[in-house]
C-alpha cells in the first residue's frame, strides 16, 4: 500500500493536488455527547451559566471547519463555500448529536473539515457544561457521507 503523505525517502509531504480538476465537494460528519440528566436539562432549558450552549457550539464548530488546515498536518487550506452545524437532542438517552456539513469547489475534499467541525462543537458543549458534571462522553465521531472528487461518493 502506498501512503500519499510520504515521499520515496519517507519524508512527510503535502499531497500535490495541482493537477486535479476543480469539482463540487461535500462532506457530512456526526458525533455524540452523552451527558447527565442535569446537563441535558440545563442545555435544553438554556440554563447553563456560560450561555446558550448549542448556539455557542454551533459557532465554534463552524469556526473549527475554517481552521482545519491549521490543526491537521498536511491538510490543504480550502476556500469553503458553506459550513453548517446542527444538533439533535435525544432526551431518552441524555444525548446530543452534532452534525456538520461542509462544501467547497476545489481540488480536494472536505472530510477533515466536517470531522473537525463536529469535534469542536462537541468539545465546546463539554467545556460549557463541565462545571455541572465532568462525566460527559464524546463518542462515535465519523464521516457519514462525502460527494465529489476522484474517489467518488461515499456513504456510511
Amino acid at each position: 500500500m502506498e501512503f500519499s503523505h510520504f515521499d520515496q525517502e519517507g519524508n512527510a509531504v503535502m499531497v500535490d493536488v495541482s493537477g486535479k480538476e476543480i469539482t463540487q465537494r461535500t462532506a457530512l460528519a456526526r458525533g455524540n455527547i452523552r451527558v447527565s440528566r442535569d446537563v441535558f436539562e440545563a442545555v435544553a432549558g438554556k440554563r447553563v451559566k456560560k450561555g446558550d450552549v448549542l448556539t455557542v457550539a454551533q459557532v465554534a464548530g463552524i469556526m473549527g471547519t475554517k481552521k482545519t488546515s491549521e490543526l491537521i498536518p498536511m491538510c490543504h487550506l480550502l476556500n469553503l463555500t458553506n459550513s453548517e452545524v446542527r444538533f439533535e437532542m435525544h432526551p431518552e438517552k441524555s444525548e446530543i448529536t452534532a452534525y456538520c456539513q461542509v462544501k467547497t469547489e476545489g481540488k480536494t475534499g472536505v472530510e477533515m473539515e466536517a470531522l473537525t467541525g463536529v469535534s469542536v462543537a462537541l468539545l465546546t458543549i463539554y467545556d460549557m457544561c463541565k462545571a455541572i458534571d465532568k462525566r460527559m462522553v464524546i463518542e462515535d465521531i465519523h464521516l457519514c457521507k462525502k460527494q465529489g472528487g476522484k474517489s467518488g461518493d461515499f456513504t456510511f
